[in-house]
């Protein structure tokens, strides 16, 4: 099970729809993180868009079921003379956590990144994975039932 951590994050998105994307005067910013997550078999995959920015400059961390990503998206080398004329590209260093369960294997966490696409798989951890138990009694058959 996953859980996102920013509450305030739905609020700018409402904001952001209802202003035509832009909130003049406030202090909204853009989300240069946007991800998916599902659930697929036996593991929990989270893909987060990181276009323009580099496999070095995305740091990827899990402490106490909180996995954290960090990414730097860095200004592009301008040559002197030349001018800028629109800049709507959000810079700097971005970061979004996720709290993950109890049920969900830290230690096998896998990530691959193509194409500014940035790809976690989170594995169930094995003794949340439904299992058969045997049930024995005074007869001479034994059952096995659903866990």
């Amino acid at each position: 099970m996953l859980m996102r951590t920013d509450p305030f994050r739905e609020l700018d998105r409402l904001a952001q729809q209802l202003t035509g994307g832009s909130t003049a005067g406030t202090w909204s910013r853009p989300n240069p993180m946007p991800m998916d997550a599902y659930r697929a078999g036996d593991e929990y995959v989270v893909v987060f868009d990181l276009p323009g920015i580099p496999r070095d400059a995305i740091e990827l961390d899990v402490e106490r079921n909180v996995l954290t990503v960090k990414a730097e998206r860095r200004p592009p080398a301008v040559t002197e003379g030349v001018e800028m004329q629109v800049a709507e590209r959000p810079l700097g260093a971005f970061s979004r956590q996720l709290f993950l369960g109890d049920t969900l294997d830290t230690q096998q966490i896998s990530a691959e990144y193509d194409n500014g696409v940035l790809t976690v798989k989170i594995p169930v951890a094995a003794q949340a994975k439904p299992r058969k138990i045997s049930i024995t009694g005074s007869e001479s058959e034994a059952r096995q039932i659903d866990a």
